[in-house]
């Protein structure tokens, strides 16, 4: 079988929006990446993530003309808002679909002593460093989008202060996020999401960095963890903001032990507010947000 990958270079403000939009057409979701960040950096030379690239992928059978004149009509829309460059269109075989953007995934470095590298390049940071082999696959999660970075960086901090806590991993993807805390000295981490593909390439990370003794993981979502009662002390919530906006709703801070912390990501500065609120409906108090240019983190304990 093969694949229509369609991508678009967007500055950070019209990112969501692009990715609303794909997400209508591709085929599980999007990916977004910032552009041109593979560079070995210290945190405070990390350049500004001014270009976002978007991707999605559709079937290259009968319905693709269709799904383009859609798709190209719903960005001329948007147009009128961003300024909108044309979306580009590469065919993939099934079998080089998961292999097409390693050309330009390099190793990078962020926080105080994370690097993470590609699992087939041999390259392994500095003395002290932290380092996660990572292959994502087909999963979303290889350390290039600001929000990742950010979150990576609280979990950070955060296990500094508190050694051996528990962490929950929820839309754990590549399982990036998950191995970080556990090397970074979490006593265990439930690393959760409802794709298949995802559960399946933290599962392989887990292994290649030889911390699945740590991990529980499996296919699930909030209503697992409220079903099972389960608490943790650091809850990493890396999705999308109306999706936290919808789980806090359906009582996200119940799965967040008393004093505990959540850290938040996927969210876009204009948002931030409207999250922060919602936070506060479900039992947490924002406290922290962390920034690269217009995505943000935030950081909300329970009292």
């Amino acid at each position: 079988m093969r694949w229509i990958e369609i991508a678009l270079n967007v500055d950070g403000e019209a990112g969501e929006a692009v990715a609303d939009i794909l997400q209508r057409y591709g085929h599980q979701g999007v990916a977004i990446e910032q552009a041109g960040f593979y560079i070995e950096t210290w945190e405070d030379e990390v350049p500004p993530a001014d270009k976002l690239i978007v991707r999605a992928y559709i079937p290259d059978d009968e319905r693709a003309p269709a799904a383009k004149i859609q798709l190209e009509e719903s960005l001329y829309q948007l147009g009128k808002l961003y300024t909108m460059p044309a979306p580009t269109y590469t065919v993939i075989d099934e079998e080089d679909w998961a292999e097409a953007w390693k050309v330009n995934y390099h190793p990078l470095r962020m926080g105080r002593h994370i690097f993470i590298r590609p699992l087939w390049i041999q390259e392994f940071g500095e003395p002290g460093d932290v380092v996660i082999a990572l292959d994502p696959g087909m999963a979303f999660g290889t350390g290039t989008h600001p929000s990742t970075q950010l979150v990576l960086e609280a979990a950070e901090d955060l296990l500094v202060e508190h050694p051996g806590a528990s962490v929950l991993d929820l839309g754990c993807g590549s399982g990036i996020l998950s191995i970080g805390a556990a090397k970074l000295g979490a006593s265990s981490v439930v690393a959760l999401d409802t794709d298949p593909i995802a559960v399946t390439a933290t599962h392989n990370n887990a292994e290649s960095n030889d911390v699945l003794n740590l991990l529980d993981i499996r296919e699930g979502s909030l209503e697992t963890l409220l079903a099972e009662g389960t608490q943790f002390d650091i809850a990493l919530v890396n999705i999308l903001a109306k999706v936290i906006i919808s789980m806090c709703g359906q009582g996200l801070g119940s799965v967040i032990k008393s004093g505990g912390v959540g850290v938040f990501g996927g969210i876009i500065e204009t948002q931030a507010d409207e999250v922060e609120a919602a936070l506060r409906t479900t039992g947490l108090t924002p406290y922290k947000r962390r920034m690269i240019t217009d995505w943000v983190v935030i950081e909300a304990r329970r009292a």
